[in-house]
């Protein structure tokens, strides 16, 4: 028989998926980003089952990729860092709260600082921990801030701080 035909896998369980990344970071995350965590759980455990209820499952890929993704979001939420926004004055910019600055063009642009999972530069959402949030979190209104970016230092006002709308 040719070596071609040989599968050298055979009676492997699964397959050897490399584990999701975990974040360095502490895991901040604001009421909606823990429903979104507990949400993705739920539905990749939904996911698992519809795969493991299949008559052909020769194909082992999807239910090791559920089950990787699985582990990953249970260690999120295991390290899950609960912050309300709803905790904090309006006095300074903190995590969960929205913050509106103007560029030096006097361009405005608000900002929610969030858990890293729900971070969207799309929805205006950022990271605790990136640049831009670093460079907001403790100024307060009409303070003006330093944006170190690759670009090129920026310079920001704070104009207002507010919190999010209820979701």
């Amino acid at each position: 028989m040719s070596r071609a035909f040989v599968n050298e896998d055979a009676g492997a369980d699964r397959p050897d998926l490399p584990e999701l990344p975990l974040s360095p970071h502490p895991n901040y995350v604001t009421p909606r980003g823990l429903r979104d965590l507990q949400d993705r759980l739920a539905a990749r455990q939904a996911d698992l089952a519809a795969l493991k209820a299949r008559e052909d499952r020769l194909d082992k890929l999807p239910e090791a990729a559920a089950e990787r993704d699985i582990r990953w979001l249970e260690a999120r939420l295991k390290s899950a860092i609960l912050v309300d926004p709803a905790a904090h004055d309006l006095s300074e910019v903190a995590f969960g709260l929205r913050v509106t600055v103007a560029d030096e063009d006097g361009a405005e642009t608000t900002y929610e600082i969030t858990g890293e999972d729900e971070a969207d530069a799309t929805l205006g959402r950022i990271a605790p921990h990136s640049p831009l949030a670093r460079a907001l979190l403790g100024a307060q209104v009409g303070d003006e801030v330093t944006w170190k970016r690759p670009a090129g230092d920026m310079a920001l006002e704070i104009v207002a701080i507010s919190r999010p709308d209820p979701a």
